[in-house]
């Protein structure tokens, strides 16, 4: 029994470094500065707030490195990376923030302040793109494609698009369109994923891509 009890605690020690009071504490502070400011505190900053000397604060970063519960973007980067258990970048980081766009015009990027509707945050492991941005889906046309009325997609900016995938796409300069995209010999075709509803049909100079769909956040924002 005894045996089995070191065996266990041994497993729980490797997936989860056990750190001392003043790493700990150096620890939470880190975690409480990046949930409040959204970056990592300079290490003089650290120093400062902690009360220590700022080799103890090096101290402390190298020796949590060490035990895998940060990570460094290099020797003497600022930039700290609080990891989980996986050896992953913690949620807390991982965040990013996307905007809602309430409009879109012809032209990339788009991201002036006035264009916004709001912003919603998503996980940046799951969304490396860069100037991503949001939009709005109003109606069910593409219901089956579990894309439904109210929900925001998530997109990545091109002016281009492949067979089959699924684009924001502005049509005559008005109201943008969520549909599938399918490139013909003669025309472009915008397919709903509802059979309620008929296909979008227009000729070359008629359709701009605005963005290739790359995700789903689910519902209406208040």
């Amino acid at each position: 029994m005894e045996q089995k009890r070191a065996f266990f605690s041994g497993l729980a020690n490797d997936m989860q470094p056990v750190l001392t009071p003043k790493q700990q504490r150096f620890y939470n502070y880190l975690e409480t500065a990046i949930n409040r400011d959204g970056q990592t505190p300079s290490l003089r900053q650290a120093a400062a707030d902690l009360g220590v000397s700022h080799g103890a604060i090096s101290q402390l970063v190298r020796t949590l490195e060490q035990k895998g519960v940060i990570r460094r973007d290099g020797r003497y980067s600022r930039t700290i990376h609080l990891l989980n258990r996986s050896g992953e970048t913690a949620g807390v980081m991982r965040w990013v923030e996307v905007p809602v766009i309430g409009r879109i015009a012809a032209g990339l990027p788009l991201y002036a302040q006035q264009e916004w509707d709001g912003s919603v945050v998503v996980d940046g492991a799951l969304y490396q793109g860069t100037n991503l941005f949001a939009l709005r889906v109003k109606g069910d046309s593409m219901q089956a494609a579990a894309i439904l009325d109210g929900d925001l997609v998530i997109c990545e900016p091109r002016q281009y698009a492949e067979n089959g995938e699924i684009v924001v796409a502005l049509v005559n300069q008005e109201e943008a369109t969520v549909k599938r995209f399918f490139h013909h010999s003669d025309h472009i075709e915008l397919r709903p994923e509802n059979q309620a509803y008929q296909p979008i049909r227009c000729r070359f100079n008629e359709v701009l891509i605005q963005g290739k769909v790359v995700g789903l956040v689910r519902g209406k924002l208040d």
